[in-house]
């Protein structure tokens, strides 16, 4: 069981608050845990990651194990402590501005 959470604004869109538990197979990877979750709650496919090529939206971040996989390959293998459940696996709304 993964356990992922979320920025407000889609824990509220997909109806499932802060935080979600998806069950995953092995290898658990960013791309695979984000096919997971558009899976589990379609109404987040496109949100935070572009429907079509798949890539990281701008201003979403995806954090694992207290490291930034924003810019890793999607086919990067989680954490063990994230793909057991021990930690979560964190999207966050990045900001900009001055």
């Amino acid at each position: 069981m993964i356990r992922v959470l979320l920025p407000h604004h889609l824990g509220t869109l997909a109806g499932v608050g802060h935080e979600i538990e998806l069950e995953m197979e092995d290898p658990v990877t960013v791309n695979a845990l984000c096919d997971a979750l558009e899976a589990r709650c379609p109404v987040l496919k496109g949100t935070f990651r572009d429907a079509i090529t798949l890539r990281r939206r701008p201003f979403i971040r995806f954090y694992a194990g207290g490291e930034d996989y924003s810019h890793l390959s999607p086919e990067t293998l989680l954490p063990e402590a994230v793909a057991t459940g021990k930690e979560p696996f964190f999207l966050v709304g990045a900001m900009a501005g001055g």
